[in-house]
């Protein structure tokens, strides 16, 4: 599976302008691109929403080499209820805990350099006061399981990821495509995992000839494809096809055609313009205001 990519994480934001912050001032990412869409995705990148909705890609370099986090926008709605599906994800940077300190953003101390702190909205981040140790400080993403050995089942037999630790006793697992990539963190917990509303997606690149090998392989295992093979269109961009697949817990997997995405993700030199040209164009919070009304709870 070497010509597969960990690519992004998808999370819903309810408050742009916060969250822009966050990722731009204190982990120190840059605004990769940003798209605006009339028309909920086939593929329900931004949730099960059919509204206006916006998509902005952040990250500390091209989305070509680095793991990045997918921002998904829903006007109109200004919240979202966490789970306990997502664990957090974890990054090396030394810039970023500095930041946090300079800007008073709040930090708690998990001992050995790590910090923990959240995105607006609560999404929790684990800083390592370190430089990154590969190209990438983006580390890994942890993601919550009900039973460990099924899990690693799914993700390594099926979808061929690498088992690169196993602790038995405190039932976790790291998995990863590649040394160099950003790795996935399986921590089984006690339950059953909640993905409540504000439930996110990890997405991967493979070639695009895998894609209906994939969809093949999940049905003759009966597995869950919450999106069967679909092109998606982005207005002036190119056209990606894209499976979305869901584990045993329900967590929602992309993979998509890594030739036309590589085209997609081009870095754009006006992303950060064509974000804050929404935010100020957006006057979705002064309408409820005015109207005495909150924004809705997704």
């Amino acid at each position: 599976m070497a010509n597969r990519r960990a690519l992004h994480f998808v999370f819903k934001v309810g408050n742009r302008f916060e969250t822009a912050c966050f990722y731009r001032d204190v982990l120190g990412m840059k605004i990769l691109r940003h798209e605006e869409f009339e028309d909920g995705c086939k593929a329900a990148c931004n949730g099960p929403y059919d509204g206006k909705w916006s998509k902005t890609m952040v990250g500390y370099g091209p989305e070509g080499d680095h793991f990045v986090t997918e921002l998904t926008y829903n006007y109109g709605i200004g919240s979202y209820q966490l789970g306990n599906d997502f664990l957090g994800i974890t990054v090396a940077s030394r810039q970023a805990v500095s930041n946090a300190r300079k800007l008073k953003w709040p930090l708690s101390e998990m001992g050995d350099g790590v910090f923990e702190t959240k995105a607006p909205g609560g999404y929790k981040f684990y800083l390592q006061d370190c430089s990154p140790p590969q190209s990438d400080p983006v580390l890994k993403v942890t993601l919550a399981v009900s039973d460990l050995q099924k899990s690693l089942n799914y993700w390594s037999n099926l979808l061929g990821m690498k088992i690169y630790e196993k602790d038995e006793k405190e039932q976790r697992a790291l998995l990863g495509y590649a040394d160099n990539q950003c790795k996935l963190e399986l921590q089984a917990i006690p339950g059953k995992v909640d993905h409540a509303t504000g439930f996110g997606r990890i997405a991967f690149s493979c070639p695009q000839k895998e894609l209906s090998d994939i969809e093949d392989l999940m049905k003759r295992e009966n597995q869950k494809i919450l999106t069967p093979l679909v092109s998606l269109d982005t207005p002036g961009k190119a056209t990606v096809q894209v499976i979305i697949l869901a584990d045993p817990d329900g967590h929602e997997i992309c993979f998509v055609g890594d030739e036309a995405f590589r085209e997609l993700s081009k870095v754009d030199p006006e992303g950060n313009k064509l974000l804050d040209d929404a935010i100020a164009g957006d006057k979705s919070d002064e309408w409820f205001a005015a109207q005495k009304k909150p924004k809705a709870t997704g």
